[in-house]
C-alpha cells in the first residue's frame, strides 16, 4: 500500500491527541443530539421499550436487593458507636433514612446498574455491530438507532428512579433489623423516625440524580457498543469502556448534584 502524498510532496499530518479528543467529543454530543432528535418522533417502539424496562429491572433486582440490605445493616452498625457516645442512638433511624435517600441509594443503584446494565448494553450492541446485524436492520427499512438505542436509554432513564427507591426501602429494612435487635425499636417507630426528617427536596433530588445516572449509563453503553469495531476484541472493549466511563461520570455527576442541591438546603 502506497503512502499518500499531498500537493507539496509531504505526507499528510495525522490528527494529534488533542484533535482526536475533540473529534471524539463531537461524536459523543452528536450521538446524544441524535437521541433527542429521534427519541420523541414517531414511530414509537413501545413494545421494545417495555421489554427493555423489564430486562433492566430484572438484571439488577437481585444484586440491588442484596447490596441495599447489607448497606443499611452495616451503615447502622457502624454509626451506632459514634452516636452512643453522645447518648443519641435514637437518632439512628433518622440518620439512616437521610443518608440512604440523599446519597447511598442513588449512588449504589447507579454503580450496580453501570456494572450490570451498562456492560450488557455495550456488549449486546457491540456484537450486533461487528456481526453486521445493525447494517442488516438498515437494509430492511428499520431504524436501528430508534429500535436499539432510544428504547434502551429511555428504559434506563425510567427504571433507575424505581430501582433507587427500591434500594432505599431495602436498605431501611436492613437498618430496621439492626435497630430492632439492639434497641428493640418497633417497625412503626423506626419508620416514623426515619421518614419525618426526609423533605420533599430530598425526594426530588434523589429522583433527579437517578434519572441522570440512568441516562448516563445507557447512553454510554449504547455509544460504546454502537461504535465498536475490530471483531470480538471490540465487543470486549466496548463492554469494559461502558462500565468504566459510566462509573466515572456517575461520580462526577454526584459531586455536581450535591453542590447544587446543597444550595437549596442552606
Amino acid at each position: 500500500m502506497g503512502i499518500e502524498i499531498n500537493k507539496n510532496g509531504h505526507e499528510p499530518k495525522t490528527p494529534g491527541r488533542l484533535a482526536n479528543w475533540f473529534i471524539g467529543l463531537y461524536d459523543v454530543f452528536g450521538f446524544i443530539a441524535r437521541f433527542f432528535r429521534e427519541g420523541f418522533l414517531p414511530p414509537y417502539e413501545f413494545k421494545e421499550l417495555m421489554r427493555q424496562c423489564y430486562e433492566i429491572g430484572y438484571r439488577s433486582a437481585l444484586l440491588i436487593s442484596t447490596t441495599g440490605f447489607i448497606t443499611g445493616l452495616v451503615f447502622t452498625k457502624q454509626s451506632r458507636p459514634s452516636l452512643s457516645e453522645f447518648g443519641a442512638t435514637s437518632w439512628l433511624p433518622s440518620l439512616v433514612g437521610i443518608a440512604l435517600l440523599r446519597t447511598l441509594a442513588p449512588l449504589l443503584t447507579g454503580l450496580i446498574a453501570a456494572g450490570k446494565v451498562g456492560s450488557s448494553i455495550g456488549a449486546e450492541l457491540g456484537s450486533m455491530k461487528v456481526s453486521e446485524q445493525i447494517d442488516a436492520m438498515e437494509v430492511s427499512a428499520t431504524n436501528p438507532f430508534k429500535f436499539l438505542v432510544v428504547t434502551r436509554v429511555l428504559a434506563a432513564t425510567i427504571t433507575m428512579p424505581i430501582l433507587t427507591f427500591y434500594t432505599a426501602m431495602v436498605g431501611m429494612l436492613g437498618a430496621l433489623l439492626n435497630v430492632s435487635v439492639n434497641e428493640g425499636t418497633s417497625a412503626t417507630t423506626f419508620f416514623q423516625s426515619a421518614l419525618e426528617s426526609i423533605t420533599f427536596l430530598d425526594i426530588i433530588a434523589s429522583t433527579i440524580k437517578a434519572i441522570l445516572f440512568g441516562f448516563t449509563i445507557a447512553i454510554v453503553g449504547c455509544y460504546q457498543g454502537y461504535n465498536s469495531s475490530k471483531g470480538t476484541e471490540g465487543v470486549g472493549k466496548a463492554a469494559n469502556s461502558a462500565v468504566v466511563t459510566a462509573m466515572f461520570l456517575i461520580f462526577i455527576e454526584e459531586v455536581v448534584c450535591v453542590q447544587i442541591f446543597s444550595l437549596f438546603n442552606s
